[in-house]
């Protein structure tokens, strides 16, 4: 039930990207959907690189909460939106500048350059409330409320897709912007959300509101902000290793043809769906496990993984099956009937989806150590799959298999991944870890005992 709203928010995410490029396809036309590809490629990089981050803020929230340490939750959070601020404002600004230059080093052709210049440069400049925001949904979820991000994760994806045509099209009083207009769309979704979410935090009174002295928590705390970003760094790294893989695979993928390129890029449309419920699972067990390492309530951390793991077996490879039993069907809404690609999709779907179910098995084991700090052997073990193993076995055996090689790789990696991962949760070092949590609630008793509310501290979290 915890996971559920955190899936609802991925698959409004997805929903809204898609529509959008809807919009952007049949109003301004193929060039213009390629400048957006591009420009989110960017933003995807960007994301990425602050996203480990957020997930060391979410582990500190979730700890202090599981020692009803409300005061060291807000302490965590305000060191955390102060750095995310200096962060997305610098981001920003160098963004702004930098851009033609990013767009250089994509390769971005001369038809679609000035095209996805305007629209990266306006949403460069969405950076600072887009960055807020994500962080604020994620110490929610370290609270243990993920129904509040879900909403808000609604009314941005609403604002964004109703403003669309809008501001592309000039609707009524609206200038017409083009596809810059898709970006001021993105733009003002992104301010109106975070300042709605901002005043329904501090309404409702919920556990990470700052209210008096507590503004200054909004000054980075040195010795938290060095646990954020040594724990952080490793999950950001993890992104960028996945993308560096998936960029790989991509360019062996493009060797084969443009039929098979098509084919994979259809199959990675429907594998997004698929992956879905296993990270909304790594997200709800990881938030969870943390509140009980923080109670010191390790057995609950124990049936937390098996729960998370049953669960994930259960709802992708339901995911899984359906997907197979209809694949003609859903794939034939992409591609044309009696084409060379429709067959060769459907064998890539056939040989690799059924691996993610071990790849979420995989999630939810990472999401429970990386709930006690434990991110160095992930990010190792991610690296050694998706590198040495995946890519290994794609290049080596493509001479002489062809393509099969590339679809088998995947759940190779799978495979290897989930022996390791397996092996570091039973017999790891991971539980001895400590955080720098236990010192922050010490401090922070001193001032509990001196001016804490206590009513305060037992309103639920949503």
């Amino acid at each position: 039930m915890f996971a559920l709203p955190t899936l609802g928010s991925s698959i409004l995410q997805s929903l809204n990207g898609s529509i959008n490029a809807v919009w952007v396809g049949r109003f301004l036309g193929e060039d213009a959907l390629a400048a957006t590809s591009n420009a989110n490629l960017v933003m995807f990089l960007m994301f990425a690189g602050v996203f480990g981050f957020g997930m060391a803020a979410t582990i500190l929230v979730g700890q202090s909460m599981g020692r009803r340490d409300i005061d060291g939750a807000r302490r965590v959070m305000g060191s955390a939106i102060g750095m995310f601020v200096l962060l997305a404002v610098l981001i920003a600004i160098m963004g702004w500048i930098y851009a033609p230059a990013l767009l250089h080093l994509l390769d971005t052709g001369p038809i679609v350059f000035p095209l996805a210049l305007d629209y990266l440069r306006v949403i460069f400049l969405g950076m600072p409330p887009s960055f807020l925001a994500v962080l604020l949904m994620m110490g929610l979820r370290g609270t243990g409320d993920s129904m509040t991000p879900l909403w808000f994760m609604g009314l941005g994806a609403v604002i964004d897709v109703g403003l669309n045509p809008v501001m592309i099209l000039g609707l009524g009083p609206a200038p017409r912007l083009g596809i810059a207009g898709s970006a001021m769309a993105t733009l003002a979704a992104n301010y109106i959300s975070l300042v709605a979410l901002i005043a329904y935090i501090q309404a409702r009174d919920l556990s990470m509101r700052l209210r008096g002295a507590e503004w200054r928590y909004l000054w980075p705390d040195p010795k938290l902000l060095k646990v954020i970003v040594l724990k952080g760094f490793p999950m950001g790294l993890q992104m960028l290793v996945m993308s560096l893989s998936a960029l790989t695979v991509i360019g062996l993928v493009n060797r084969e043809g443009v039929s098979t390129t098509a084919a994979y890029g259809i199959t990675s449309q429907l594998w997004t769906y698929i992956q879905m419920p296993a990270l909304a699972l790594g997200g709800a067990v990881s938030a969870m496990a943390a509140q009980n390492i923080g109670a010191g309530k390790w057995d609950r951390v124990a049936r937390i993984a098996r729960s998370g793991v049953w669960m994930n077996v259960l709802l992708t490879g339901a995911m899984v099956v359906a997907l197979t039993l209809v694949d003609r069907q859903v794939l034939g809404l992409f591609l044309p009937k009696g084409g060379d690609a429709l067959p060769i999709a459907r064998h890539i779907h056939l040989v690799v989806s059924w691996s993610f179910v071990l790849f979420g098995i995989t999630l939810v084991l990472s999401g429970v150590v990386r709930a006690n700090g434990a991110v160095l052997v992930p990010l190792m073990i991610l690296f050694i799959t998706a590198i040495p193993v995946r890519l290994g076995i794609a290049i080596t055996f493509l001479p002489r298999f062809g393509a099969d090689a590339i679809w088998w790789s995947f759940p190779a990696g799978s495979v290897a991944s989930l022996v390791l991962t397996v092996a570091y949760y039973r017999w790891g070092k991971w539980r001895d870890i400590r955080l720098m949590a236990p010192i922050v609630a010490a401090e922070s008793e001193e001032r509990t005992l001196a001016d804490g509310e206590p009513g305060g501290r037992l309103h639920p979290s949503g």
